[in-house]
């Protein structure tokens, strides 16, 4: 160490000192100096692991604000298709194309054809596949994607194809047994992260008849290499189509797509056939099986679970009718008018229950015969919170509001809650309210399945967090398992810092494969492996290239620094909001307020639910009298360079709704080349005002499209629109310039 070392040339430079001369610390100062160093060391680590978790906490916070955003705009595409039949002129095409699959009137010999004589050019020095597949495609495939080689888009389409054929055969749940192999492996959220697919394949084997491996959904979006993971996966799936499972994740939906980044990768690599395959992937997800059960034991979905979830009526669900669990099922014109009706005419209880389309109760089709009502109370719905719309990703269940549960309905006796009080003439009369079609409790136990996640608390209630599915309890858990005779479920979803986690007391585990998800060492991946005795085994690891040289303190800066960088973003992007909501607490114009006053507001206007007094001293300055200068939340943040015609107050609600506005511009650039007309210009306007309800008049878009048509040919850069909305953060340029 250090101070030995400074000893020793001490004691060289001054020879004429005699042993004696240098005193030895009494034990109890070296106990004392030890247990100093030791408090220091303990507070050190303590303070480093605040600063960790609630990095954490941001980062996954602003993840689901994002899915709450997400189906906000799935539910007002919905609208638009289900609802409006012209708009200006034009019919719901301008979204439809992507949002609703479309009719192939190609039989399937005709299409086989046609993927075979698609030419490959000479030039293409990438792997040829021949179908069936062998072990020498595969292998070409590892080789060819660690060298940043693509695939031609001849081979993609015929490999799309034939997992569609063979995916069309799977049943719902598929039933494994660990007697035909020593182990299965059981992997978590890929999302387009290759390196972390080719670890464990480095570190677990290859799939093969000795070596089974399931992966639990979400491999798309979010990374940059989603194309090659499904590519892969497909192909070991039609090799060993015994030994390879894939589950469905609530990503492999192509509205999901749209916004995380998928349709785009797919777009970008395969201009001449993305739109076909795209087309496919739409059929292959929508076919993908939903659980997967080892030895009758052990159960593995992607999400979860509900206090609604039935393995038997599951195994009936036509799942390819779920294309997006983000899609609402169109209701039919008689229940929609008997919602109307009743909501239109009945008293404030009435209006109360039936507010919403998710108001109808969920029941399987044996408990349907065993009961002769229906209850109003459902296990799950979503709030939306970050926009002035509301959405529920939950068609079938009340609002988040009424969360709390009700007792069960007496047998003898009619439950208030299994009648609508209907108006006729002068009296009120009592009807069983209209049972949700099929379809509606099917998608309904798909979106279960897809989004939900466990809690510590018991019971059923609404994933408000993350806007769809369920947080289940461990009630929730221990009465399914007892019903299907099971031991343990196995669930993803959720990324955890060392790649798994147990919960429900060893009943639920989650696991999750993407390593550095958030941000380069933000958290290891993992996977687990099952035999015979069905004792789970995991195994952790992490990608890393610049953060192997890092320290703990250095690995957590980086990963806070973006963190914080991100949470900035969205104190901008609502800064309006926030300062009204701040002056309403200053009242004498002072520019400063409480600090509770301060976590308040925020809280108030982000609903991120994060511990907004220990960031204080990260995203606000204190005054001299201890009070917050609220304005300081926003120095560290300017806006780009926006286009004139835009006013301050319309750039905000850009900066706010970026993300959706790209949506709205990737479903009308039909070929995904980044540039519209400016009529289509016009008609996302139309789209985005209707969704947002801000208003923005025909002068200000034709001022807008002009301003940016810079070659004035007519067409318009959206991307290079986009960029102009985003924000600039000064210190990063300012560390850039000094670097």
């Amino acid at each position: 160490m250090g101070c030995g070392t400074s000893i020793a040339v001490e004691n060289q430079t001054h020879p004429s000192e005699t042993d004696g001369s240098i005193r030895q610390p009494s034990p109890a100062l070296t106990i004392k100096a030890a247990i100093l160093i030791q408090r220091w060391y303990r507070r050190y680590v303590a303070h480093l692991e605040m600063r960790r978790r609630y990095t954490w906490n941001i980062f996954q916070s602003i993840e689901y604000a994002g899915e709450q955003d997400q189906l906000q705009l799935s539910s007002f595409f919905s609208f638009m298709l289900d609802n409006f039949t012209h708009m200006n002129g034009n019919g719901p095409d301008l979204i439809s194309h992507l949002l609703d699959s479309v009719v192939d009137p190609l039989t399937e010999e005709v299409r086989q054809l046609k993927y075979e004589q698609i030419v490959v050019p000479e030039s293409y020095c990438g792997p040829r596949l021949s179908f069936p597949l062998s072990v020498t495609d595969t292998n070409a495939l590892l080789s060819a994607f660690k060298e940043e080689q693509t695939l031609h888009g001849k081979y993609v389409l015929q490999l799309l194809y034939e997992t569609k054929k063979f995916l069309k055969q799977m049943p719902n749940i598929i039933y494994l047994s660990t007697s035909y192999a020593k182990e299965i492996t059981i992997c978590g959220d890929l999302h387009g992260r290759l390196d972390d697919l080719l670890l464990i394949f480095y570190k677990n084997g290859l799939p093969s008849a000795e070596n089974p491996y399931i992966f639990n959904g979400d491999f798309v979006d979010r990374g940059k290499k989603s194309t090659e993971i499904i590519i892969i996966l497909f192909a070991f799936l039609l090799l060993y189509p015994d030994h390879m499972h894939l589950n469905r994740g609530n990503h492999e939906d192509h509205i999901m797509n749209l916004r995380y980044g998928f349709t785009r990768e797919v777009m970008q690599k395969y201009k001449t056939h993305g739109r076909e395959m795209l087309q496919l992937l739409q059929d292959v997800f929508s076919l993908l099986p939903l659980a997967t059960v080892i030895d009758n034991k052990v159960l593995i979905v992607h999400g979860g679970i509900s206090d609604k979830i039935d393995l038997d009526f599951l195994s009936t669900v036509e799942r390819h009718k779920v294309k997006s669990a983000l899609r609402l099922p169109k209701r039919s014109v008689d229940h929609l008018n008997v919602h109307a009706n009743i909501r239109s005419s009945s008293r404030q209880s009435g209006r109360s229950r039936l507010d919403s389309p998710c108001s109808s109760g969920r029941t399987s089709r044996a408990s349907r015969r065993r009961k002769k009502h229906i209850t109003k109370q459902g296990s799950c719905s979503s709030s939306s919170s970050s926009s002035s719309s509301s959405s529920s990703v939950c068609s079938p269940r009340v609002s988040s509001r009424n969360t709390s549960r009700r007792p069960p309905p007496s047998p003898s006796l009619p439950s208030p809650t299994d009648v609508l009080q209907v108006p006729f003439l002068d009296s009120f009369v009592s009807l069983e309210p209209p049972e949700p079609p099929r379809d509606e409790l099917e998608r309904q136990q798909v979106v279960d399945i897809l989004w939900s996640d466990p809690k510590n608390q018991s019971g059923c209630s609404p994933n408000s967090f993350r806007g769809g599915g369920c947080y289940f309890g461990p009630d929730v858990t221990q009465a399914l398992l007892q019903k299907h005779g099971l031991c343990l479920l196995i669930r993803s979803h959720e990324c955890k810092q060392e790649g798994y986690e147990l919960c429900h007391n060893g009943q639920v585990i989650t696991i999750f494969s993407a390593s550095n998800y958030y941000e380069e060492g933000s958290n290891r991946g993992a996977y687990v492996k099952l035999g015979p005795e069905l004792v789970p085994r995991f195994f952790q690891y992490q990608v890393s290239r610049s953060t192997r040289k890092l320290t703990l303190h250095q690995r957590v800066c980086v990963a806070e620094g973006s963190a914080l960088r991100a949470l900035k973003e969205k104190l901008y992007a609502h800064r309006s909001d926030l300062m009204a909501a701040f002056q309403q607490y200053d009242i004498d114009n002072t520019g400063r307020i409480s600090t509770s006053e301060w976590a308040q507001v925020v809280e108030s206007v982000l609903r991120l639910d994060l511990p907004w007094r220990t960031l204080r001293p990260r995203l606000a300055r204190l005054g001299a009298d201890g009070n917050v200068e609220y304005e300081s939340c926003f120095e560290d943040i300017s806006p780009g360079e926006p286009i004139p015609p835009v006013t301050p107050n319309l750039a905000e609600t850009l900066y706010r709704y970026r993300t959706d506005l790209e949506i709205i511009f990737n479903i009308i650039d039909k070929d995904h080349s980044g540039q519209i007309s400016i009529e289509e210009f016009r008609q996302t306007w139309k789209l985005f005002s209707s969704h947002l309800g801000v208003a923005v008049n025909d002068q200000t878009i034709d001022d807008m499209a002009r301003s940016i048509d810079f070659n004035k040919d007519g067409s318009i850069d959206f991307n290079e629109f986009l960029e102009a909305f985003r924000v600039v953060h000064k210190l990063v340029i300012k560390e850039q310039q000094q670097g």
